[in-house]
């Protein structure tokens, strides 16, 4: 993936010693996104906030979920935030954004009250008012990176990622451009690693995080799931399986992984377990910006797929399957001058002195 072009070290902001992480959890979403990071361990929640990694700014996060705080006193910090006095702190965005621009009352998705005029304030004001004012902004899962499931046809919100909201070449006060951490639900280690990263950041011990053009972290989305797949081998053989329970290629049930740039057979889901692939699902390319659409029917064969697959089945595969078995056959077994008896055949000849 081509990465995006972004300021070179020497223009990175001041380093600091204290960051708030303003996480806004009233787009359309599940708050699956923030119960997964829950389980993330590299680095955890816990760790971070108790400042158990050396080198990070002290963290404080404002997640309505996780908090400790309810009601007004909760909701003061977004205030804060918008004020200046929170400065600098990272808006994290969870559940896509719906265009309040084509209804003439109500709002789809808010939080919190206006002391002003009693109603509620949209999920869309608060991200006008506050994504100017953070030091970075960060969209957390498939809904708000890209829409997701709330996005797709037919719905009547007119839903849209972050980065279609603010725009595609939106950059934060300090430089950076809205980093997406797809995932439906995000990766836990992915978003929290993500973070980190920001954090060193600002901490002034890292450069601009790389990202590539849909704007992910490119360490995490350069490759495809098919590249960290265990089943590659088979695909590789022109071995398919047609049935769940088969440890071959699941391309021919349905499996977008060959084109789906994410990390997780090879990261697993959590402590290095789990992932779609890993325990025998199809892969969807929920972290894909045309997800859902473009991959649907899901557990359908796609349609570029069933010929590259025929392909590789009928010459490439059978071939390489036949001349790995000869050579399996010749590997296979031990050489011949391992044995019992008087005569050494290993072909040692002992030198004359």
């Amino acid at each position: 993936m081509q990465e995006r072009n972004v300021p070179p070290p020497s223009d990175q902001p001041p380093a600091v010693t204290d960051v708030h992480i303003i996480w806004l959890t009233a787009g359309l979403s599940c708050d699956g996104d923030t119960v997964s990071v829950t389980a993330a361990e590299q680095p955890s929640i816990e760790d971070v906030l108790l400042g158990a990694i050396p080198g990070l700014p002290k963290v404080h996060l404002h997640n309505p979920v996780l908090a400790v705080e309810v009601g007004d006193e909760f909701i003061e910090y977004f205030y804060k935030a918008e004020m200046g006095l929170l400065d600098p702190f990272v808006l994290v965005v969870e559940g896509s954004i719906p265009n309040e621009s084509i209804k003439t009352e109500g709002c789809w998705a808010a939080q919190g009250q206006d002391p002003d005029t009693g109603q509620p304030i949209p999920t869309c004001e608060w991200i006008d008012r506050l994504a100017p004012k953070a030091w970075a902004v960060v969209a957390a899962g498939t809904c708000a990176t890209y829409g997701g499931i709330h996005a797709m046809e037919g719905n009547p919100t007119g839903c849209m990622g972050l980065a279609d909201y603010l725009g595609w070449g939106w950059q934060s006060k300090a430089g950076i451009p809205i980093v997406n951490v797809p995932g439906c639900p995000v990766q836990p280690d992915n978003f929290m690693e993500t973070l980190l990263y920001l954090l060193y950041q600002a901490a002034g011990q890292s450069p601009m995080i790389p990202l590539d053009d849909m704007l992910r972290p490119t360490w995490l989305f350069g490759k495809t799931v098919h590249e960290g797949c265990d089943r590659a081998g088979y695909y590789e053989q022109g071995q398919f399986t047609h049935e769940y329970g088969s440890p071959r290629c699941l391309v021919r049930i349905g499996c977008w992984g060959p084109v789906v740039n994410c990390n997780v057979p090879k990261r697993g889901w959590m402590r290095g377990i789990g992932g779609c692939p890993n325990v025998g699902g199809i892969c969807i390319a929920c972290t894909m910006p045309g997800f859902p659409d473009k991959f649907m029917p899901f557990m359908e064969e796609p349609l570029g797929a069933r010929f590259s697959s025929g392909a590789i089945s009928m010459s490439y595969g059978g071939m390489i399957r036949a001349l790995r078995g000869i050579t399996h056959s010749t590997v296979n077994k031990e050489p011949k001058w391992r044995h019992r008896g008087t005569r050494l055949t290993t072909g040692y000849k002992p030198r004359s002195y």
